[in-house]
């Protein structure tokens, strides 16, 4: 398969006569993605691109609807992506982007969906989306319907990452590096400019510095290495984390890793933390 994912019926085509009956049982996907730099090889939309590829595979398995993808996100740290040192990003602050996701979600609320995934594309997003979705959760506007939110990368596996990654740097110095620039070729070749620029002093992660130079954490604003990338890889790479979407809410499982508990490896139930 090369190409975006055919196939995923648009939230945004139904009229407001046909909504509630059209929803009623129904999953809805939501993408959330951001507009920010990527380096001189990548589009701004990359994050956006990505979560709305993989929201649209996702709903096409599931025969669920997506929803219009989010692309304003909150700004990237000055050590994860160069912050706002390169031009192009538009972002809102993490206060407001959890206010916004929070009235989007009890917007959504008021339909009669059965189930709710979002799917992330935009690292610096995770905290305020969860946050935003553990504020719905405390209203109870959504009741006893499933909700089932994670990045993409998250649902990647230890194994096929070392197999596949051997010098993984980690998901916080994969900006515009090998994974993204891979997943582009394969969706949208036609974004991705000849350059294959990279980093080989990825940041650690968790660590925040002021000041910072960004023409040392980065090269133009790209974090790790682009070594490698390919069209064949991002479809790889692509088929990986839909098919473990599409498991885990088969299966039911939530938290558990599925090849886990598919295989009885699993022995404690996840706990829940205050």
């Amino acid at each position: 398969m090369s190409g975006p994912y055919p196939g995923p019926r648009s939230y945004a085509d139904l009229t407001s006569a046909e909504v509630r009956e059209a929803l009623h049982g129904q999953t809805l996907v939501w993408p959330v993605g951001a507009t920010e730099q990527h380096g001189p090889h990548l589009p701004l939309s990359v994050d956006t691109v990505l979560a709305e590829e993989f929201a649209r595979a996702v709903a096409a398995e599931l025969d669920g609807f997506v929803l219009p993808a989010q692309p304003v996100a909150a700004r990237s740290l000055p050590q994860s992506g160069g912050g706002l040192s390169f031009p192009g990003t538009l972002h809102v602050n993490g206060d407001t982007l959890i206010r916004f996701l929070r009235e989007e979600l009890l917007s959504l609320a008021r339909l009669p969906f059965a189930r709710l995934l979002v799917v992330n594309g935009h690292f610096e997003n995770e905290p305020f989306l969860f946050e935003s979705l553990d504020q719905v959760r405390q209203s109870e506007a959504l009741g006893d319907r499933q909700v089932l939110a994670f990045s993409w990368w998250s649902l990647v596996q230890e194994s096929w990452l070392r197999a596949e990654f051997p010098e993984f740097p980690g998901w916080h110095a994969e900006h515009a590096g090998l994974t993204e620039t891979s997943l582009m070729l394969h969706l949208r070749p036609d974004l991705v400019r000849e350059a294959r620029p990279g980093h080989d002093r990825p940041p650690r992660s968790g660590v925040y510095l002021h000041p910072i130079d960004v023409t040392r954490t980065t090269n133009d604003g790209v974090l790790s290495s682009t070594h490698g990338s390919s069209a064949a890889l991002g479809e790889k790479l692509f088929r990986h984390v839909v098919a473990e979407a599409v498991e885990l809410v088969r299966s039911g499982e939530g938290l558990l890793p599925v090849r886990a508990v598919s295989t009885g490896t699993a022995t404690t139930e996840p706990t829940e933390t205050s």
